[in-house]
């Protein structure tokens, strides 16, 4: 059986590790004040892979988690991909000058989709990443607060002739609810690509969602980002681990992860 990847997610707003409901910033859970700490005890768990998302630089305001993001990628030695904000060619420079591993475009992919021709071109694919955030099959933008009327089928099929090779398609309906991921969506999209791989992201509530992915990797779905679900325990396994010890654990001492090159 083919193994999704599985990527713990990092919401940052206000310096806080947050997750939100549907997209929408009114409905605001903080879970811990130290996402660096955060972001290591998932290191510990074995994370491969951390997908940490700037809540406050996505909205287009001059609010930013840069510091927090920066401390992330020192203290870890696995990749680290972020999101929210990254809107010029700067950014990404900056990004990854301060240890990004890969970078996510998102608005900026839909207003000006150049970007990301030039970034693949300079950067290669594997750092850089589109983001597709989609609601009803329409493409979101402004850190979901506003519709661009792009369908979102063709809208990754435009990014993958430009070079992108992963999309981070998150169906915005389900993000935050734990109801189960929208399988159809990504069965759609997979069915059209033909060089751009699917990290799935919203919705997964247990691990029978996680399993039901697998059926999904012949439509190029290769991992999921998981959040709330991870945060609410709602995984067995999570019972034996050091959830309930974060205080107690030598947050210095990382699993057997391969390390990033």
């Amino acid at each position: 059986m083919s193994k999704i990847l599985v990527i713990p997610a990092i919401d940052l707003r206000g310096g806080n590790c947050v997750r939100l409901h549907q997209g929408q910033y009114e409905e605001e859970k903080v879970y811990f004040d130290d996402p660096v700490k955060m972001a290591k005890l998932w290191r510990i768990q074995n994370a491969k892979v951390i997908h940490v998302v700037d809540l406050d630089a996505a909205k287009g305001g001059s609010e930013h988690n840069r510091k927090v993001i920066h401390e992330i990628c020192a203290e870890l030695d696995i990749p680290v991909q972020v999101g929210g904000g990254i809107r010029t060619m700067s950014d990404i420079d900056r990004a990854i000058e301060a240890g990004v591993y890969r970078v996510i475009i998102g608005t900026a992919a839909v207003q000006n989709p150049d970007l990301v021709s030039e970034a693949v071109e300079k950067y290669g694919c594997s750092k850089v990443v589109v983001g597709l955030d989609a609601r009803d099959g329409e493409v979101r933008v402004q850190g979901w607060t506003e519709g661009s009327g792009l369908d979102a089928v063709e809208f990754a099929l435009d990014m993958e002739e430009r070079g992108c090779r992963r999309i981070v398609y998150t169906d915005i309906s389900r993000d935050g609810t734990l109801e189960g991921p929208n399988m159809e969506a990504y069965r759609e999209l997979g069915s059209r690509l033909e060089k751009a791989k699917i990290t799935a992201s919203g919705g997964i509530g247990n691990h029978k969602h996680l399993i039901a992915l697998n059926d999904l990797v012949p439509f190029r779905v290769d991992s999921v980002i998981v959040g709330k679900a991870l945060y609410e325990n709602v995984f067995p396994c999570q019972k034996m681990w050091c959830w309930h010890m974060k205080d107690e654990v030598d947050l210095s001492k990382f699993s057997t992860a391969p390390l990033k090159s």
